[in-house]
């Protein structure tokens, strides 16, 4: 590289700089707008030793030496461990009402609320909802500092966000990035459509807000994901409409009331799209829909795909335990679904999610050899204890295509291409008129639950 062209990407650089940092976001302003209204979380909480700490050994089986030592006594250990957390939240209310994580308080004996200007108050807990990971607290105190709140609907992939919070114990530790996807499902978490972003988020965020450009709050920062204990790229924010709805009914009426469809989904993959008709995977598939639940009351059918819900597109299985959580129970809405390749809309009631959660867990001849298993009919025992009305139970995997479509010996089939099977005689009728041009969408009963899985037929 001759020295005059060297001179001529050097020029070029100096001239483009500018140009690139004027098109970066300055959060400075940002910062300073909306930091007071940002506060930092400690708690602490005494926690019972483990009966195994709080017992001496046997003197019996100690060497002489030891046991004298233990015989002379020795101080009582302690039955309390103090316990100590830290975390972050955000003021909502010019009262004192501030939001945060239900895993930063939980548990805790006392909590303190330090503000930006070192202010200090006692908060008390108003209640938390551990579904969402929300609480809301409360400190005596007037004409606080309060954020704006943003409509997390709005949010958009690529867009920039700020999380400022007390990593570590780093109090107003400011982070930025942006909003890596959005409607995330994690295990557990089936209420949450977080917000993910690579926000630098550590121990002591939680609970924290995540601002965007405009200053207003589009999340509370609740996990990581890692596997080093720290900061990998990936951090999760439950979103600011869920929130609200959260925090309004914990200080309306102080609990949470959500809603309830008892169904168990599941994904629709590329082949049970097929199966069903539709042009590509899309909706969550109804793999069980309890008889006294809010579906099975309107008529929702194991088989069903539901494609949008009160007036919202349902791209994924994920996207629709939250939209049916935010319904307040006792609405009806609608739910379109699309059930032997045509569309249908029912109305249904929904009702107060139970406790525990439901909503997801919701004379023929023996040993007939078919499609690659062998089948028996169902016992009038086992028909009692999984409550079905009928069907038929694989008794081995033999072969394809049953062993390329993942059943397994102990399943129950109760429904084959859209048609329901009650005894050995359905499944004999309809298998020689099975299609071997598509997929074939198999309902089997799995450990209590329902699933869907295709076949393949080569003829």
């Amino acid at each position: 590289m001759t020295q005059t062209f060297r001179l001529a990407i050097w020029c070029l650089c100096v001239l483009l700089t500018p140009t690139v940092f004027a098109n970066l976001p300055d959060f400075q302003d940002l910062v300073e707008e909306v930091s007071p209204a940002v506060v930092n979380i400690s708690t602490q909480s005494s926690a019972p030793v483990s009966p195994r700490q709080g017992q001496q050994p046997d003197l019996d089986q100690l060497p002489p030496f030891f046991r004298e030592f233990f015989e002379r006594g020795l101080p009582t250990p302690p039955q309390q461990r103090e316990g100590r957390s830290l975390g972050s939240g955000f003021i909502i209310s010019a009262d004192g009402y501030i939001l945060t994580n239900n895993h930063v308080v939980e548990g805790a004996d006392a909590i303190l609320v330090r503000l930006s200007d070192r202010r200090e108050y006692l908060a008390e807990i108003i209640g938390t909802d551990p579904r969402t990971d929300v609480a809301l607290i409360k400190i005596d105190g007037t004409n606080l500092p309060v954020v704006k709140i943003a409509d997390s609907d709005r949010l958009r992939q690529g867009q920039w966000v700020v999380a400022i919070g007390s990593p570590f114990g780093f109090d107003y530790s400011v982070t930025a990035g942006i909003v890596s996807a959005l409607g995330r499902s994690l295990p557990d978490e089936s209420y949450v459509p977080f917000i993910q972003t690579d926000v630098a988020i550590n121990p002591g965020n939680s609970g924290g807000p995540l601002f965007n450009l405009d200053g207003e709050v589009v999340g509370i920062n609740s996990q990581i994901f890692t596997r080093s204990g720290g900061f990998m790229g990936l951090s999760f924010a439950i979103p600011s409409n869920l929130v609200m709805n959260v925090a309004d009914q914990i200080r309306d009426t102080g609990s949470v009331e959500r809603g309830w469809l008892g169904v168990l989904i599941q994904e629709v993959s590329r082949d049970l799209a097929l199966s069903f008709g539709l042009e590509k995977p899309m909706g969550a598939l109804i793999a069980q829909a309890s008889p006294n639940g809010p579906a099975g009351k309107a008529g929702v059918q194991p088989g069903d795909i539901v494609v949008q819900f009160n007036g919202k597109s349902v791209e994924r299985s994920s996207d629709l335990p939250p939209m049916v959580g935010l319904v307040r129970p006792g609405r009806t809405v609608p739910v379109d679904i699309v059930r032997n390749g045509s569309p249908l809309t029912l109305m249904v009631t929904i009702e107060q999610l139970p406790e525990p959660d439901q909503v997801s867990q919701a004379g023929p001849v023996p040993n007939r050899s078919v499609l690659g298993m062998t089948v028996e009919p169902l016992s009038s025992a086992l028909r009692s204890d999984l409550n079905l009305e009928g069907g038929v139970l694989v008794k081995e995997v033999t072969g394809d295509p049953a062993t390329s479509a993942g059943l397994r010996a102990g399943d129950v089939i109760t429904q084959l291409a859209g048609e329901s099977i009650r005894a050995l005689e359905d499944l004999r009728r309809i298998v020689p008129n099975l299609p071997s041009d598509r997929p074939i969408p198999v309902l089997v009963v799995r450990g209590g639950n329902s699933t869907f899985l295709t076949l393949r037929i080569d003829r």
